[in-house]
């Protein structure tokens, strides 16, 4: 499979660190704040005119600070360009300071209308937007928004024109990626000189829309800051799923054991099982309750499965395996629970997923050589939190998961997090930008573990392992929604492992 292009950096940084880039470059390098401001504006408006170029008349939203400033900047630049441009000053201009005054001030000589409050311009229906640019407020919120503000984000949410946001949508917290109260729901966020961690955590999916990025001439790399999150890299899956020798094997390809299938629950392991095979796995092994043997063999014969009754049953299969996966329709009876104790004291290789990880939660375990798969529910239980505090803080539980369980974890969800042990105390964190909401379906999740494991029985190690499996599995994922996301389900998937699994 072709590896498609990626004009995104890998480093993400928080609001600080972000800021302190900046502030290095105006001290050390030299460069005007001012510069910066207009480099920001020109890049937000070149975004602006490939996303939408047929758009003639622009509306500006600008508020405090230097967002305001970039804002003012975009209006100056579209008046140049012969757009029909209006700006609503939010934050009263006679509060602006530094560089976003100049800002103002040259926008106001270039003949911009500036007028000041929220609402429909020059009142009535006279300017009707193409496009809405958010210069409101930027990567400063600290509380919910209130007045004027909190008026500003639902006019425009509630427009009908598409938005453009400047940096991150204003409202939006640009560390944890949630919401203060109200926040704008762009179509576009162009962001600049960093990448801000709040634009892939928490809600800020639903929030920032497509992302454009303009480091503004700012060499982030070389300023020696350790960004808190990394992007995941086709790199990774260039390592994980190198070319196979002409002389390869199934032998030599991994031989992996799946471990699940209750009755009712034979769908899961099956899903978990055929994932695997596309994943690249040599040989596929699958320890299952008697009454889900027919389930998991039919139509797939490729599948070697066992009726396992108990350990006994399952310790063979355990010498036969290179690694295993433990969990997707294990159930919670006493016969999971059985080959759970079995299959987790093992020193096998493990991906632990599903009831596995509901079952660790009642008896945590420390082990080595392992990947923890939760979803925020998952992960809430193993931690001893509320599914919502998880979801508001993804970055600081994934690296607790970690460190707790000794394992390389993968908090799935919309921009799922890898991380492991240490994370708190290094830029181990990476999280996946790819995927979609189609993929949030009874069965995707057991396919993770599926190609995760495979990823362990050819001796990746785990972290690799964790990351080259989530990329993988969201890239065809977002292949199989080219149909549409709703009403997509885990099988449409699995065509798409396969031409993953083959990068060059």
């Amino acid at each position: 499979m072709k590896l498609m292009p990626d004009d995104l950096p890998t480093a993400v940084f928080s609001a600080a660190q972000v800021r302190e880039l900046d502030r290095i470059a105006i001290r050390d390098e030299g460069t005007p704040g001012y510069t910066l401001m207009c480099r920001a504006g020109q890049a937000a408006l070149s975004t602006l005119m490939r996303r939408w170029p047929a758009a003639r008349n622009v509306l500006v939203y600008c508020g405090a600070g230097n967002n305001a400033g970039d804002g003012y900047v975009v209006a100056r630049l579209c008046r140049s360009r012969g757009l029909a441009v209006r700006v609503l000053a939010v934050g009263p201009p006679g509060r602006l300071e530094g560089d976003a005054v100049t800002a103002f001030r040259d926008c106001l000589d270039a003949g911009v209308a500036i007028e000041e409050g929220t609402g429909t311009p020059g009142g009535g229906e006279r300017f009707m937007p193409d496009v809405i640019v958010d210069a409101l407020l930027g990567t400063g919120v600290d509380r919910p928004l209130a007045g004027a503000f909190a008026g500003a984000v639902r006019d425009i949410n509630t427009n009908g024109a598409p938005v453009l946001a400047l940096d991150i949508p204003s409202g939006l917290d640009a560390d944890t990626g949630m919401p203060q109260g109200d926040a704008v729901c762009a179509d576009m966020t162009v962001t600049f000189v960093g990448l801000k961690q709040g634009l892939f955590l928490g809600r800020a999916p639903d929030f920032r829309g497509e992302l454009a990025f303009s480091d503004l001439g700012i060499a982030a790399a070389g300023y020696g800051l350790d960004p808190p999150l990394r992007r995941l890299a086709f790199d990774d899956l260039r390592a994980a799923f190198p070319p196979r020798p002409r002389t390869a094997h199934k032998g030599a390809n991994g031989r992996l054991l799946l471990v699940g299938g209750s009755p009712g629950m034979a769908g899961a392991i099956r899903l978990a099982a055929e994932a695997a095979l596309r994943a690249g796995a040599g040989l596929v092994y699958v320890g299952t309750h008697a009454q889900s043997i027919a389930t998991v063999m039919a139509g797939r014969p490729e599948i070697m499965c066992h009726a396992v009754s108990g350990p006994e049953d399952l310790k063979p299969l355990i010498e036969l395996a290179d690694a295993a996966v433990l969990g997707p329709g294990l159930g919670q009876s006493s016969w999971g629970q059985a080959l759970w104790s079995t299959l987790i004291d093992a020193a096998l290789p493990l991906v632990v997923d599903a009831d596995g990880l509901n079952l660790l939660a009642e008896v945590p375990h420390e082990r080595d050589t392992w990947i923890i798969t939760p979803h925020a529910g998952e992960a809430a239980r193993l931690l001893g939190l509320t599914p919502d505090a998880v979801q508001a803080d993804r970055l600081t539980c994934v690296a607790e998961l970690a460190a707790r369980f000794g394992a390389a974890a993968v908090l799935k969800g919309a921009c799922s997090l890898t991380a492991v042990p240490g994370a708190a105390d290094s830029a181990t964190v990476h999280v996946c930008d790819r995927g979609n909401p189609g993929m949030a379906t009874a069965g995707t999740g057991d396919m993770l573990a599926g190609i995760v494991g495979a990823l362990l029985a050819r001796s990746v190690e785990p972290a690799l392992a964790a990351r080259a499996g989530v990329l993988l599995h969201a890239l065809a994922g977002d292949d199989a929604a080219a149909d549409g996301e709703r009403g997509m389900i885990a099988t449409d998937i699995l065509p798409f492992i396969r031409r993953w699994a083959n990068p060059t």
